[in-house]
This record gives structure tokens, sequence and C-alpha cells, in this order.
């Protein structure tokens, strides 16, 4: 499926600043789920963009704008062409031996970045009682049927809620609060996997919803989205999203990856100057070409 993604964010600051410094992370990935053959990123004031490649693997710009300047606007656009990857999965291997190499020394330190706690994620005396009352390891066949059996945890326990919580919610305060956005479904999954010896990490991306909107009559309004993506013994990084209790198929479009949600913020900067600014993002996400049926839709 051929997607368009338009990711604008614009800030207005009440007085004039300067020297503003940004990292922007908003260029899609290409791998085997997913191919980005367009992208480009408009900034204005108009200045000079610079790329590298973080520790990570994502496309970071950076940017600095020396002038006084009343508003910055920043615009993404995008074209990715993604594929329908999931499948059943089938278990190469015997649930015990997944479980042993996952505990193994050499596992372990080879993704022990996606294995140690962080501030967002930390395993707490609360999560392991929720993990020992929820997560039913003696029923498991494998571990991809682990991960499919949190995710749907997260589903069925929390409730999504636009109002409760704020980007720097950790695991402790979802918990408790038992409701969140995507950000606290994935860092509560990553925290619940690590527990397992799990490697996973927290991606940065979208999802494409136009056309499963109860009413069709409304203009969908889509948003950046996060999710997971776990490591399965033999077969390697598999995606899942808990806030959706859903496999990561042609809908999603992937920025990035990182420990969790600070390794991968869309937009971040500095600026001098005083004054309120206000924040406005939005994003659209279209399909221009459904390749199973060789029809352009836009």
């Amino acid at each position: 499926m051929k997607l368009q993604i338009t990711h604008l964010t614009r800030y207005t600051y009440q007085e004039p600043v300067m020297d503003s410094i940004n990292e922007v992370r908003l260029t899609p990935r290409s791998d085997d789920h997913q191919e980005c053959s367009e992208h480009r990123i408009l900034v204005k004031p108009e200045v000079p963009l610079f790329s590298y490649t973080d520790y990570f693997g994502n496309t970071v710009h950076h940017f600095t704008i020396p002038s006084p300047h009343h508003e910055l606007t920043i615009e993404s656009r995008s074209i990715v062409d993604t594929v329908e990857t999931f499948k059943d999965m089938v278990h190469p291997i015997p649930y015990e031996t997944e479980t042993d190499i996952l505990a193994s020394d050499t596992f372990q330190n080879q993704y022990a970045e996606y294995l140690m706690e962080t501030d967002f994620t930390r395993i707490t005396p609360e999560l392991r009682i929720f993990c020992a009352e929820t997560v039913h390891t003696y029923k498991v066949k494998s571990i991809y049927h682990l991960l499919e059996q949190i995710s749907n945890l997260l589903y069925s326990n929390l409730t999504y809620d636009t109002g409760a919580t704020h980007v720097h919610t950790t695991v402790e305060e979802t918990l408790r609060l038992k409701r969140g956005v995507c950000q606290d479904y994935a860092h509560l999954m990553i925290a619940i996997c690590r527990l397992y010896n799990i490697p996973t990490r927290y991606v940065s991306g979208y999802q494409f919803i136009g056309d499963i909107h109860d009413d069709q009559t409304e203009e969908v309004q889509h948003a950046s989205h996060a999710w997971i993506e776990a490591y399965v013994p033999i077969v390697g990084w598999i995606g899942f999203d808990p806030t959706n209790n859903g496999k990561i198929n042609w809908r999603y479009v992937k920025i990035g990856h990182g420990r969790n949600y600070r390794d991968i913020v869309p937009v971040k900067g500095v600026y001098q100057g005083l004054g309120e600014q206000k924040l406005e993002v939005s994003v659209d996400v279209k399909v221009l070409m459904d390749d199973s049926k060789n029809k352009k839709i836009i």
C-alpha cells in the first residue's frame, strides 16, 4: 500500500525568540515492512538543515534559527510503500529453548540496551504484582504467544484517555491510573517484557485509520502513534500495538525506535526568549495506491 503522510508542527511565540536549536525525527525508515520512496522537511523561517543517523539508526535533521522570529513551522512530507507482513507465527523451537536463549549471558549482553530499565519503564514491586496476577506463563506455547497475551492484557485492562497522562508519565503512574495513551501502553508493555527477559523497543510512527472510523461523515483526525517491537529468538523483531491489541500491518508507518519515548521525540528544541508559546500539531495519512488491487485511490 502506498501511503502519504503530512506532519505539521507549528510553534507560535508571544514574544520574538532567537537562537532556536532543534532536532527533528520524522523520516520514515526503510526495512522489510516498508520503503520510504519520498521524504522532505520544510522549515519556516527557512534555514539550512543538516542530517545524521543517531545511535539507534534513526534519521535526525538538525537546524538552528539565529534571527528573531514569532513563529516556527516544521512540515514533514513522506510517501511510504508498506506491505502486509503479518502471518501466523510458526514456532521454530520449543518455548523452553526460547526462554533459555533469553536468559543466556550472551543474549542478554547482545541486547542489553533493550533489557535495562529506564525512567519511563522501571520494574517496580507494583509491576511485579500486576504481572503475577495477570500474566500466566504456564499457559503460553511460545514467546510470541506470551507477547500476544501481554498485548491483549493491556488492551483489556487499560482505558484509552487522552486527558489522563502526559509525555513524562511513568509505568508506576499508568498502573495506578489504569488509563493513558499509546505512549503509556507502549512503555508498560516494554517494562513487562523486560521483566521476562524479552528485549523490547519503543516505536514511533503513524497508523492509517481513515477507513475504520465509526462515523464516515466526519473527517478523521490522525496523530502520531506509538507501539513496540519485541525480539523473538530465531524469528527476530516483531511489532505489537497494545493500544489497539493489533499486529503491525500495512496501516503502520514506522519513523524510528529507541528504548523509550525520550529517544525518539519527533520534534524537540531550545530557544532564547521570554513569554508563552503555543504548539499546534496536525497529522494527515492518506492511501495513494492499493497495491493489492493495483488501484490508485487519490
